[in-house]
């Protein structure tokens, strides 16, 4: 017995060593390894176990109900809108005023310019990350309720 557990421990240590290969090795401890197959030759009663005779009842798995409709993940980074969100943006915000065409050109340039000025940031006609923070507030504007007089 005492053989056995000597050669137990010298197959784990060498499994541990292993050349470097140290996932390797853990893999292969994971997998059972019987006696017989390390040259052990057993004698004598073996262990047994005892196997219940009661029966085993299955699981009961409900069938999943069906999935909430997920709604996609914005993409990775800051957002790029696109030319038509820009125009709109501009146009409610009173800086432009030629047709929402979904082209970028001079007039929409200029309204970028001019629009980025009076905001106090780097006036460069070109919407990145932090012109886009204050002029993406103009998109959808809060609808304007008519104030009652009196």
């Amino acid at each position: 017995m005492k053989k056995l557990g000597l050669i137990s421990l010298v197959v784990l240590a060498v499994s541990l060593a292993g050349c470097g290969k140290k996932e390797a090795a853990l893999d292969e401890m994971q997998e059972p390894v019987s006696m017989e197959s390390l040259g052990a030759v057993t004698t004598g009663p073996t262990a047994t176990t005892a196997v219940s005779s009661t029966p085993v009842t299955p699981a009961v798995v409900s069938a999943p109900s069906a999935p909430a409709a997920l709604e996609p993940l914005p993409p990775a980074g800051p957002y790029k809108p696109t030319a038509n969100e820009i125009q709109t943006a501009l146009k409610n915000a009173g800086y432009y005023t030629g047709e929402i065409d979904g082209k970028l050109g001079p007039k929409s340039k200029a309204a970028v310019e001019e629009f980025q000025k009076a905001n106090n940031l780097k006036a460069d006609g070109k919407v990145g990350p932090m012109t886009w923070e204050a002029l993406g507030k103009y998109l959808n504007p809060a609808p304007v309720t008519p104030s009652k007089k009196r």
